[in-house]
């Protein structure tokens, strides 16, 4: 097993009630709108890769495949890079989640982009981000 993906299944078993091999994302209304496969692709809940988590286990920088920096990823949080909070994963944050509708099939990945220079690590607030998860996630592939 590489150590990626176990540092993966690691945070997965931190996180995450159950092990599963995919982790949900909620937006802040606790709405299931995308997951993370165990390669670290992030997925829109109708199943288009539109991003990837590119770090170490307890701090990833979220990528989109077209390589632009989208934020940050950390203690099961996604952070734009102003440090505003986008979403999170189940158990996180002390909020209610919404039943998870069926999964969409998974689109084929597009190749990674050269990424760009990650911005200086924002200091974390618990102030929401004013760009729905969705939309923050799609501005990996526009």
């Amino acid at each position: 097993m590489t150590k990626k993906i176990f540092l993966f299944i690691s945070m997965l078993l931190i996180f995450s009630p159950a092990f599963a091999d995919e982790v949900s994302l909620y937006d802040p209304q606790g709405n299931a709108v995308a997951y993370v496969a165990i390669d670290y692709t992030i997925y829109l809940w109708e199943g288009d890769p539109v991003a990837y988590l590119y770090g170490s286990a307890n701090k990833y920088q979220v990528y989109g495949f077209n390589g632009k920096h989208l934020g940050w990823f950390t203690n099961g949080t996604i952070y734009d890079n102003d440090g505003n909070s986008v979403g999170f994963m189940k158990g996180a944050i002390n909020s209610m989640t919404s039943d998870e509708p069926e999964k969409g099939f998974k689109s084929i990945k597009p190749n990674e982009l050269l990424k760009e220079s990650a911005p200086p690590e924002p200091h974390y607030s618990n102030l929401l981000s004013n760009v729905p998860l969705t939309q923050f996630l799609k501005a990996g592939i526009e």
